[in-house]
Parts: structure tokens; C-alpha cells; sequence
């Protein structure tokens, strides 16, 4: 089983940056795909950005698009999720999650994340 600690969340103005971090331990970090997804208070979990096992592909939501930047560094076993251009409504729960199949071709199916870390407050103010 993987573990995933996630860091980096905070108190942010509009318009302000954050980087989240998550860290894996317990399997091969590098095999597989990670994502990051959020909770707003009194609504469903969506899907934020993922990135696969090998770095070289990234797919994001529409609302983050241009904004986001999801990356990771295998040899230190942490995904990141640089957010930048925040807005109040992104106020939220940050997840990071890992692909419970290692090595999948497609990273663009939510329900392929099948271990999740324990989530890291991101509060922006307007």
C-alpha cells in the first residue's frame, strides 16, 4: 500500500500562489500515475489535474487550465501542483492520489486513483 502525505496549503489572497506537495512512500513511486483532485465545503470531489508515471503527459480540469501546473520528481518520490492565479471559490481540501494500476497508459479517468492522502487545506480570500 502507498502512503501519501500532502503539504504545502495555506491561507492565499486572490490572485496568490500556492505549491502543494505530495510525498509517497510504501511501493515504486515512479510507476505510477499521480493526480490531485479537491473538496469544497458542501460539494463532491472533483478532479484537478494528473500526470503520468513518466512525467511527459499532464491533463488538467477546464477551470484550471493555464493556471495549474502539476509536475513531479521520481528520484524524491513528491508530485507538486503549482497553483497560481488563485480564486476564492478554489477555496478547498487538496488531495493527492495515485493510480491503484501501475504503469496505465491513460491518466484521464478520476476513478483509476485508488490511494489518497489525508488532504491539505487551501484557503484563498477575496
Amino acid at each position: 500500500q502507498v502512503q501519501l502525505v500532502e503539504s504545502g496549503g495555506g491561507l492565499v489572497q486572490a490572485g496568490g500562489s500556492l505549491r502543494l506537495s505530495c510525498t509517497a512512500s510504501g511501493r515504486t513511486f515512479s510507476s505510477y500515475n499521480m493526480g490531485w483532485f479537491r473538496q469544497a465545503p458542501g460539494k463532491e470531489r472533483e478532479f484537478v489535474a494528473a500526470i503520468k508515471w513518466s512525467g511527459r503527459t499532464t491533463y488538467y480540469s477546464d477551470s484550471v487550465k493555464g493556471r495549474f501546473t502539476i509536475s513531479r520528481d521520481n528520484a524524491k518520490n513528491t508530485a507538486y501542483l503549482q497553483m497560481n492565479s488563485l480564486k476564492p471559490e478554489e477555496t478547498a481540501v487538496y488531495y493527492c492520489a495515485a493510480d491503484s494500476t501501475p504503469y496505465r497508459a491513460i491518466i484521464t479517468v478520476p476513478t483509476n486513483f485508488g490511494s489518497w492522502g489525508q488532504g491539505t487545506q487551501v484557503t484563498v480570500s477575496s
